[in-house]
């Protein structure tokens, strides 16, 4: 089903999707639509294919379809004004569409019709795409910044690209601590204790785990949630293929 959604336009992609049932909340629909994917592809005439694409660093830019899964699955925790964390935030797209999630409606710069008015809950909201590769840290922060939104969320540091080792999550330098959501966008070995640690109560973290059969090769999406009294529960959902969660490649002179 999902390789049938590709679209000659981002609208057209993301509404394939929404009609195909791959999309089931009109927030998520709003929020993918209003980030185009031809700012986050290297390549113009693929950016509506719903199939994943390399962007370098034996790294890629999921499928459109798998963003979609991840942020249904996370949508109940990227209500406005919420903090998350994006590991392995690769080309920036997911960081920037969860930042339209969280952005206030109220906020200056929402690109929502209908202001409501909405402020965060113990501080202003932040989305940080945490990246193990300078490089595929610059390049998300020069692709969200290709819109006058994007430049302003850099600018006001609700949006930030940073570099670091992502089993050890990332704690902010702004006071604030802990992480409403957390995505994972690259396979870990194991469920790292470092990201449960740093989700809030209530929080859920959205991750791809390889499975831990020796030699199976199989990797699961696992969900972990912490309830309000930070009582953590795991959920093992499907099947999927996601590049590793790894340290960076070493220099010359570092080998």
């Amino acid at each position: 089903m999902a390789w049938t959604c590709s679209g000659r336009t981002n609208a057209e992609l993301i509404n394939n999707m929404w009609n195909a049932g791959l999309i089931h909340s009109e927030k998520i629909r709003e929020a993918m639509i209003s980030v185009d994917r031809t700012h986050y592809t290297p390549s113009e005439y693929l950016a509506y294919e719903d199939s994943p694409q390399s962007i370098g660093h034996q790294a890629t830019i999921s499928a459109p379809h798998m963003h979609a899964s991840a942020l249904e699955c996370l949508l109940p925790y990227l209500g406005e004004g919420k903090r998350v964390l994006d590991v392995g935030s690769g080309s920036g797209y997911l960081t920037a569409v969860m930042a339209e999630l969280v952005l206030p409606s109220s906020h200056p710069h929402s690109s929502r019709r209908n202001p409501a008015g909405a402020e965060s809950e113990g501080g202003k909201w932040k989305v940080v795409g945490l990246e193990h590769i300078k490089a595929l840290r610059d390049m998300g922060e020069t692709n969200v910044m290709k819109s006058e939104q994007g430049r302003k969320w850099i600018k006001e540091k609700n949006v930030e690209f940073v570099v670091g080792d992502g089993r050890e999550g990332w704690k902010d330098s702004d006071g604030q601590e802990g992480w409403d959501a957390i995505h994972v966008g690259a396979a870990a070995t194991e469920i790292h204790e470092a990201l449960i640690e740093q989700l809030r109560s209530p929080g859920r973290m959205f991750i791809p785990v390889e499975d831990s059969r020796r030699g199976s090769g199989g990797q699961h999406i696992w969900v972990v949630d912490k309830d309000g009294e930070g009582k953590v529960s795991r959920e093992k959902l499907y099947g999927v293929r996601y590049v590793p969660l790894t340290d960076a490649p070493k220099t010359a002179f570092e080998s």
